[in-house]
């Protein structure tokens, strides 16, 4: 079977191989595999009720993403998380998600404010018994509400780019600096706030922007990066 016909059969909604690939990801971006963690198909295969076969082609997916790497003699095991690639990411990130979610306002109606702000509500009741993989879910659900409509394709592009890019990184940063949670979400309030009261483009895309770049710096300052 060639790597095209082979990446097909594998990504085949319901399949096994599907379902494999689901499960490892899932363990790898929730921390559950930290990186190093060195994947043993076998004992994946048993704990998944498979054979090797649909977890060894899970695997080769994860390592074509960037999630896994195979080194000799020691085989396949979670890939480390580059700092730079990250930092990198999160400048990127905060360029293009505050362009989007400025051009975005004008066309936020009031049942999408009150959408952001039912699960910005959820993140800050989240922060009494701090769970970081959902706190992060739930922040992308918030800024989703704020990006998708924006009406330039190519720049949304970029910012599902950046997103993804940090799902591959397993980056949630709220777990390096949990108390930077709480200062998210009174910023979440404020750009909604901003919305509501017709801000012009430039204020809301400054504030967005500098919403992303603290949590950067709040990181960096905590990895003394």
């Amino acid at each position: 079977m060639t790597d095209t016909a082979l990446t097909e059969a594998a990504a085949t909604p319901g399949s096994k191989s599907e379902q494999a690939y689901q499960a490892v990801k899932a363990r790898i971006v929730e921390g559950t595999y930290t990186p190093g963690y060195r994947l043993v198909l076998g004992s994946i295969a048993k704990d998944l009720g498979f054979s090797v076969v649909p977890v060894r082609e899970a695997i080769r997916r994860l390592e074509a993403e960037g999630l896994v790497t195979f080194e000799r003699n020691v085989g396949a095991t979670v890939a480390g998380i580059d700092p730079t690639e990250y930092l990198y990411t999160m400048q990127t990130l905060s360029i293009v998600e505050g362009a989007a979610t400025a051009l975005s306002a004008p066309l936020i109606d009031a049942a999408a404010i009150a959408r952001a702000r039912a699960v910005n509500q959820d993140m800050r009741d989240c922060l009494d018994h701090f769970d970081p993989v959902r706190f992060t879910q739930l922040n992308q659900d918030f800024h989703s509400v704020l990006f998708e409509h924006c009406p330039n394709p190519h720049i949304l592009d970029l910012v599902h780019r950046g997103w993804n890019r940090l799902a591959s990184l397993r980056s949630s940063t709220f777990r390096f600096v949990p108390g930077r949670a709480r200062d998210s979400v009174e910023e979440h309030e404020n750009l909604l706030r901003l919305i509501e009261s017709g801000a012009d483009a430039e204020q809301i895309e400054k504030a967005a922007r500098l919403h992303r770049s603290a949590t950067l710096d709040a990181y960096l300052a905590q990895t003394n990066h």
